[in-house]
């Protein structure tokens, strides 16, 4: 099997600061606390072999490189998780369309399609990135991270503003995931071996206690475990 995305599936920050904790990742991890799809799947196939194709700081148009990749590795299984990275960027305007997202999404699809037919891929809504702010805009370590860092600014600049522009730009960065989304699960409804996660992964209201403190943003190592749980529940039922 082999996943793709960006550094959630890498588990950056998940063990370290601001590394790749690959051992943790949702998708292809070992580690047992964790217990990832290729974990529960080697359970009934021992043989089973993971590849972690993602990249920290990936975006949509990284993934036709990755499904490149994939396709190389012979693999049966595929899991894509990506798009937060192009709603959380250094400001709105920054963000990518939704045409594009669609034009790249379409390209990485049909690169797996055309070079493992048959193969299982499983397509992982983009989180709630509103609910980040939600969850962290009350914490001083939180906001010093966010604006240390330069993190997802689209968003999370001015946090703790109630202005009316501030409230509308987060909403309207929210509604970009939601496109986001709304362009997987469809492009994903067109191919038979596809199975998209139905918005789990985007309705999960994560708490900041599974968020990582070395940024506030990555997914901890309890964040990763959630991940994996709610992913394996909406995918294809092995």
């Amino acid at each position: 099997m082999a996943s793709m995305g960006d550094s959630i599936t890498r588990g950056f920050n998940a063990c370290g600061f601001y590394v790749d904790c690959t051992s943790r990742s949702w998708s292809t991890g070992s580690t047992s606390s964790v217990n990832s799809h290729y974990l529960r799947i080697r359970g009934v196939s021992p043989s089973l072999v993971a590849y972690n194709d993602g990249k920290t700081g990936a975006q949509v148009a990284d993934m036709t490189g990755q499904a490149q990749q994939a396709v190389s590795q012979r693999v049966g299984y595929v899991t894509i998780l990506i798009g937060a990275n192009d709603a959380c960027t250094s400001s709105e305007s920054t963000m990518t369309s939704v045409g594009d997202f669609e034009a790249r999404f379409r390209s990485a699809m049909s690169t797996l399609t055309t070079g493992l037919p048959g193969a299982a891929i499983f397509v992982a809504s983009v989180p709630d990135v509103k609910r980040l702010w939600e969850v962290g805009k009350d914490s001083t370590a939180a906001r010093t991270a966010w604006s240390a860092f330069g993190i997802c600014q689209s968003l999370l600049a001015n946090p703790t503003s109630t202005s009316a522009a501030d409230v509308a730009r987060r909403d309207r960065v929210r509604q970009r995931v939601a496109d986001f989304n709304a362009v997987l699960a469809r492009v994903c409804g067109e191919v038979a071996t596809c199975k998209y996660d139905g918005g789990a992964v985007f309705n999960y209201r994560f708490a900041l206690s599974q968020i990582s403190t070395w940024d506030y943003f990555h997914p901890n190592t309890t964040g990763q475990q959630v991940l994996a749980s709610v992913t394996y529940a909406a995918g294809f039922g092995w």
